[in-house]
C-alpha cells in the first residue's frame, strides 16, 4: 500500500474505535465504583435502535444521541437499583438485561430495518486537518470522534487527578474506608452506574448514526462484550482502554485488507480475527502466562513489561456494600 492508502486505513481505525472508546470509558467509570454492568451488549443494541429511530423521526441526530443516552441510563439505573437496593446478583441482573435489550431492539426496530436516516455530518478541524499524515488520521472526522478522545482524557483526569475521582476509586477499592471518611458509597455507585450506562447508550447510537449507518437486527451484537474485555485489558484505565479499542479497530481493518488480498479465503475466517486477537490479549494480560513470557525479554525491559501486562481490578468490584454492616446506626 502507498502512503495515501495507509493514511486512509489508519483514519478508518480511529473511526471504528470511536464507539468502543466511549463505551469503555462508561464501563470503566462504573466498574471503578464497584459495579459490573454486564448489560452492555443489550444496552448498545437497544440504544443503537432507539437512537436511529429518534433521529429519523425528529430529524435531529443529536436528539437521537440524547434518546440513546437516556435508554443507557435507564438500563443502568435498573441494574443499580436491583443490585444496590435489592441486593440481587450483579452478574445475573446484567445478563438478563442484555437479553432483554437484544429482544426489545429486534421487536421494536423491525419496521425500521435497512432504511435511510439521519447521520452525523463530517467536520474536519480547520488547519489541523491539513497537517501531513496526522491531520487526516485524527482531525478530519466528525464531532463524535473528537468527543471520544476528549472523553478519554477527561475520564482519566477525573478518576486519577481529582478529589471526586478519589472518592470514586474508594467506592470500588475500599468502600468501608470511604464510608468511614464520610463518603456516601451507595449514592456514588448509583451515580456512576447511571453515568456509565448513559455513555454506553451514546456508544450504541454512534454506530447507527455515524459508523454503521441505519438499523438492522443485531446491528452491534458482540461489541458490548468486546468493550467489557477491553476494560479488563486496559487495567480499568481510560487511556489504556482507548488503546485497546484502537487495537480492536486495527484488527478489524487488518481483516478487511486481508479479505481484499485473499478473496479465495472464507470471509468467516477474517471476521473471526478480531475476536481471536482479543482472546489472546486477555490470556496474556494479568496472567501467569504473561509472567513466563516476560522472562524471555531482555532484563532492562522486564520491569516495564510487567507494568504494562499486570492489571489489578478494583478490590470490591462486584461485591455488595451495606452501610449498616460498616457501623451505620
Amino acid at each position: 500500500m502507498n502512503e495515501v492508502e495507509w493514511v486512509r486505513v489508519l483514519s478508518s481505525i480511529v473511526l471504528q474505535a470511536t464507539p468502543l472508546m466511549i463505551a469503555v470509558c462508561g464501563e470503566t467509570i462504573t466498574e471503578r465504583a464497584g459495579i459490573v454492568n454486564l448489560s452492555l451488549d443489550g444496552t448498545m443494541l437497544l440504544s443503537a435502535m432507539i437512537g436511529f429511530i429518534a433521529g429519523l423521526l425528529t430529524g435531529s441526530v443529536w436528539l437521537g444521541f440524547l434518546a440513546a443516552a437516556l435508554i443507557g441510563g435507564l438500563f443502568a439505573s435498573i441494574l443499580a437499583f436491583s443490585t444496590i437496593r435489592l441486593r440481587k446478583d450483579q452478574f445475573a441482573v446484567g445478563f438478563v438485561l442484555t437479553l432483554l435489550g437484544e429482544e426489545l431492539s429486534a421487536f421494536l426496530g423491525q419496521n425500521y430495518t435497512r432504511i435511510p436516516g439521519e447521520s452525523v455530518r463530517h467536520w474536519g478541524i480547520p488547519i489541523l486537518k491539513d497537517i501531513p499524515v496526522i491531520g487526516p488520521i485524527f482531525f478530519d472526522h466528525d464531532p463524535v470522534v473528537y468527543f471520544a478522545f476528549v472523553l478519554v482524557g477527561l475520564t482519566w483526569w477525573w478518576i486519577f487527578r481529582t478529589k471526586p475521582g478519589l472518592k470514586l476509586r474508594s467506592a470500588g477499592d475500599r468502600p468501608e474506608t470511604g464510608f468511614a471518611r464520610g463518603v456516601n458509597i451507595q449514592r456514588l455507585r448509583y451515580l456512576y452506574t447511571i453515568v456509565g450506562g448513559a455513555l454506553v447508550g451514546i456508544a450504541g447510537a454512534a454506530y447507527s448514526l455515524d459508523i454503521k449507518l441505519g438499523w438492522s437486527e443485531g446491528h452491534t451484537r458482540g461489541l458490548g462484550w468486546i468493550a467489557l474485555a477491553i476494560v479488563i485489558f486496559g487495567g480499568w484505565s481510560p487511556i489504556r482502554g482507548a488503546l485497546g479499542a484502537l487495537l480492536f479497530g486495527a484488527s478489524k481493518a487488518l481483516a478487511t485488507v486481508l479479505q481484499r488480498r485473499f478473496p479465495e479465503v472464507s470471509v468467516v475466517a477474517f471476521n473471526a480475527l478480531p475476536w481471536v486477537l482479543m482472546i489472546t490479549v486477555l490470556t496474556l494480560v494479568g496472567s501467569d502466562v504473561s509472567e513466563r513470557l516476560i522472562l524471555f525479554a531482555p532484563r532492562r525491559f522486564q520491569s516495564r513489561l510487567r507494568h504494562i501486562l499486570r492489571v489489578r481490578p478494583p478490590a470490591a468490584l462486584g461485591k455488595p456494600f451495606s452501610p449498616s454492616s460498616s457501623g451505620e446506626s
